[in-house]
C-alpha cells in the first residue's frame, strides 16, 4: 500500500504516523483467473461504500438547503466553515479514495499481461476498475482541489516525493481519459448478480457531469445527449425513486453507490444517520439503534417548493403522519431538529443496515445537466423540453417557449436544488457555477473555503512544502 493512504494514528492521539509496510501478501497470487480479478474489482467498490456514508457532508451540508441544526462535532464544523485540517473526516476521505485508487492501479498493471484465455472477462474488469479510479479522482478534486496523481503502485521511497498535481492535469490525464476508455469496454447493462456494476451509461453520464464541471459545454451536450438514446427513461412516480419495497435498478438508475440491507455490515447508515431522535417517529417507521439527528433541511429548500410539487413532502417535513393519517408535528427542542429528509426513511431491523442507495447519478441529473449545456450553448428552446420533463412529474407547469437563456439558467438551478436534495450535489453546483461565495458568504464561507484542507497528517507525512504545501487559507 502506498504511504498516500496508509496513514493511521493511534486511538490515544499520539504525534506520530504509523507507515504500514507494502502488502504481506505476494500480489501475483491474487490476480490469476477471471474470479480473481473480478473480486478485486468488489474490492474497490467496497471502499466506495465506505466512503460515500459520508457524501453528505461535502455535498450537503456545506451548502445552504441543509444545516447541521444542532451544531454538533464534524457536521457543525463542516456546516460553519470552521472544520479543523485534522478532522477524522478528511483523514478518512483521503484515505478511502486512495485506498481505491491504489487497489485500481494494481489491478490495471497486472491485468494488462493476464492471460486472456483465463480471464474471460477481461475488458470489462479495466473498464470498471477505471470507471471507479475516475469517480475517485473527481470526488478528490472537487473537495481538495490539487492532489497527487498516482496512477501506478509507488514504493514508499517514491510516496514521499509524489507532489500535489495541477487539477487541470488530472481532469485530462486520469479522469476523462480513464472515463473515455471506459464507456469502450463496459456493458451497456447486466444480469443477475453482477447488476449495480459501472455500465457505459454510468461512464457516459459521469463525463458529461465532468465535462459540465469544466464548462465544457460542446462536450457536455454531445455526451449527455447519448445517455438519452441508451434506454433510460424517468420513472413516471417520483416518490418511487424512495420506495425501498420496489426495486432500486430501474428504469431512472444509472449508477448507485450499492447497498444490501441483511448481509452483516453491507448496509447503510443513511436511514439512522437522518432521523430525528423522536421516539415516536422511530417507533412509527420501525428503526432499529440509535439515530442521529443529522442533515436538516434549511428554510431556504422549504421555501423552494410550490404547493403542488409532489416532491415537496417527501424531500423536507417537519413531521409525520401516522397510521390514522394523522399529521404529528416535530416540537421544536434542543434534543432533536425540527425538521428532516424522508428520502432514507425505510423499516429496519437492525441499526445501520439500511437498503437504502446513494444515487450517485440518475436520468434526472442527465436531463438536468443537458439541459444547462444546451443552454449555454445558447439553444435555449431546444433545452427548454429536458427541464420541463422534470417539472411535469413533479407535478409542474411546463415553462413557457418564449422564455429567455438567463431564466432558463435560473431555472435549471431551482429545479436542481428541488430534484436533487439531500443527494451531495448543491455544494459542488454552487462551486461548479462559480455561485459558492456569493451564496454561502453569510453563513460564513470565505474565498478559500471553495476547498476543504489537505488533512494535517499528510502535510506533516510529507513534510515539504515545495511539493506538498496546505491549500490557503488552512495553515
Amino acid at each position: 500500500m502506498v504511504v498516500l493512504v496508509m496513514l493511521l494514528t493511534t486511538a490515544c492521539q499520539k504525534d506520530f504516523i504509523e507507515i504500514l509496510p507494502v502488502d504481506t501478501v505476494t500480489v501475483d497470487l491474487l490476480y490469476k483467473t477471471d474470479k480473481d480479478y473480478q473480486d478485486a474489482v468488489i474490492g474497490i467498490y467496497g471502499i466506495f461504500q465506505a466512503q460515500y456514508a459520508n457524501m453528505y457532508y461535502f455535498g450537503d451540508i456545506r451548502g445552504d438547503d441543509v444545516w447541521d441544526e444542532l451544531v454538533k462535532g464534524t457536521a457543525g464544523a463542516v456546516d460553519n466553515f470552521t472544520l479543523a485540517n485534522d478532522d477524522g473526516l478528511l483523514i478518512s476521505t483521503w484515505r478511502n479514495y486512495y485506498k481505491a485508487i491504489t487497489r485500481a492501479n494494481t489491478l490495471l498493471e497486472r491485468i494488462n499481461t493476464a492471460d486472456a484465455a483465463l480471464v474471460s472477462n477481461k475488458n470489462r474488469h479495466i473498464g470498471e476498475a477505471e470507471f471507479l479510479r475516475a469517480l475517485a479522482y473527481f470526488d478528490l478534486v472537487r473537495i481538495f482541489g490539487d492532489v497527487p496523481m498516482v496512477t501506478k503502485t509507488l514504493s514508499i521511497e517514491d510516496s514521499y516525493k509524489t507532489p500535489r498535481e495541477k487539477v487541470d492535469k488530472i481532469y485530462d490525464e486520469v479522469i476523462i481519459k480513464d472515463l473515455l476508455d471506459a464507456e469502450s469496454k463496459l456493458p451497456e447493462k447486466y444480469a443477475g448478480v453482477d447488476v449495480g456494476r459501472a455500465t457505459k451509461g454510468a461512464a457516459r453520464a459521469l463525463l458529461g457531469k465532468v465535462y459540465l464541471t469544466r464548462k465544457d459545454f460542446t462536450k457536455a451536450e454531445a455526451k449527455l445527449q447519448e445517455v438519452t438514446t441508451m434506454g433510460y427513461a424517468l420513472l413516471p412516480n417520483w416518490a418511487d425513486l424512495w420506495d425501498y419495497t420496489k426495486n432500486e435498478h430501474h428504469s431512472e438508475y444509472i449508477y448507485d453507490i450499492e447497498y444490501e440491507q441483511g448481509l452483516g455490515t453491507l448496509g447503510s447508515i443513511y436511514t439512522n444517520r437522518f432521523t430525528p431522535k423522536v421516539t415516536s417517529m422511530i417507533a412509527f417507521y420501525g428503526i432499529a439503534g440509535s439515530v442521529d439527528d443529522q442533515n436538516t433541511p434549511h428554510q431556504v429548500l422549504f421555501d423552494l417548493f410550490e404547493a403542488k410539487d409532489k416532491r415537496k413532502d417527501l424531500t423536507a417535513s417537519r413531521g409525520y403522519t401516522d397510521a390514522t393519517g394523522k399529521f404529528i408535528p416535530l416540537l421544536v427542542s434542543s434534543n432533536n431538529m425540527s425538521a428532516y429528509t424522508r428520502k432514507y426513511i425505510v423499516k429496519i431491523t437492525t441499526a445501520n443496515d439500511s437498503p437504502a442507495n446513494w444515487k450517485v447519478i440518475r436520468y434526472a441529473d442527465v436531463l438536468l445537466m443537458l439541459a444547462e449545456a444546451m443552454n449555454e450553448n445558447g439553444k435555449t428552446a431546444q433545452a427548454l423540453p429536458y427541464l420541463n420533463q422534470i417539472r411535469t412529474r413533479a407535478g409542474l407547469d411546463a415553462l413557457p417557449t418564449d422564455i429567455t437563456q438567463t431564466e432558463l439558467r435560473n431555472q435549471i438551478v431551482l429545479e436542481r436544488r428541488r430534484e436533487l436534495a439531500f443527494e451531495g450535489h448543491r455544494w459542488f453546483d454552487l462551486v461548479r457555477t462559480g455561485q459558492a461565495l456569493n451564496v454561502m458568504q453569510k453563513y460564513g464561507m470565505k474565498p478559500h473555503h471553495v476547498v476543504f484542507p489537505i488533512p494535517l497528517a499528510q502535510i506533516q507525512l510529507i513534510n515539504n512544502p515545495a511539493i506538498f504545501p496546505q491549500n490557503p487559507g488552512y495553515n
